[in-house]
Order: C-alpha cells, then sequence, then structure tokens
C-alpha cells in the first residue's frame, strides 16, 4: 500500500497547498484504500478506527505529505537559487491581480510558517539534521554533532 499506492497518489504534495477540504478528501482516500485492502464493504458498518486495528496501522497520509513538503522546502532554502527566490516571494510570475475579493489564497509555506516564523524556518533549513528533527523524520535519536577546530 504504501510503497505503491501511496507514491502514485501522493505524486508531487511537495508543492500542494492544502485546504482543509483537501485534507478531508486524502484522509478519506487513505480509509478508502484500507477498507479496500480489507475487503470490508461500506454496507459492512465498521467504523474507520476499527479498520485501522485490522490493519495495524495509524492515520498518516497528511504526516507523509508534511514531511515530504518539508523535505523538499529545506532543501530549496538550503540552496541559493531561482526556485528559492520564487518561493519566498521575491521574485512573481504571471500578472498582479488586484482588488481580489474574499479569502487570500494559500502560499506554499503557509503550513510550514504557522509553526514558526519564516526566518527561523530558514535558519533551521541551513542545520540539516535540525532540519530532520524538527519535522519528525524517523531517523533515531536526534544527536547533534559539533565540529570543534
Amino acid at each position: 500500500m504504501k510503497c505503491y499506492v501511496w507514491n502514485i497518489a501522493l505524486y508531487g504534495a511537495e508543492t500542494w497547498t492544502l485546504r482543509a477540504v483537501d485534507q478531508k478528501h486524502l484522509e478519506s482516500f487513505e480509509m478508502w484504500c484500507w477498507r479496500r485492502m480489507e475487503k470490508i464493504s461500506w454496507t459492512d458498518h465498521v467504523r474507520n478506527e476499527d479498520v485501522l486495528l485490522r490493519v495495524k496501522e495509524q492515520r498518516n497520509i497528511l504526516h507523509e505529505i508534511r514531511k515530504r513538503k518539508a523535505n523538499w522546502i529545506g532543501h530549496i532554502l538550503r540552496r541559493k537559487c531561482l526556485l528559492q527566490r520564487v518561493t519566498e516571494g521575491k521574485k512573481r510570475g504571471g500578472i498582479e491581480v488586484t482588488g481580489r475579493q474574499g479569502r487570500r489564497r494559500r502560499k506554499l509555506l503557509d503550513d510550514l510558517k504557522e509553526r514558526r516564523g519564516y526566518s527561523h524556518l530558514k535558519e533551521e533549513a541551513l542545520d540539516r539534521t535540525m532540519w530532520r528533527a524538527s519535522f519528525g523524520r524517523e531517523f533515531g535519536p536526534f544527536v547533534r554533532q559539533t565540529i570543534n577546530e
């Protein structure tokens, strides 16, 4: 499931801007996949928690997307390139639309910036081990190494 289905379904997820509706659809898709694997019909009235217990898993498709996005953003922020400048909003593409009504559009960094400020995010990206630890990659215990000169 995680090897084939998720890799295909989450192709390019690093660049997605997820709204609440999108998150709900992704969680529904995850549960649909687990139910299909267990051959559970919707008429059986089996709760999602029971399905997850049967497959010995937890809901983690959104965590996987955040992890992939954090890895990609960290990679971009460590480099000095055009993509970094576009991501930061220093270079704009397209036509500037003024007077747009409604809620502002979510940007690429919005979900990562919700927890921290951008300057703090950029500082962490420069230190790769700190970046990996802050976004919960499973690399075992976090040990920060310093180089003594």
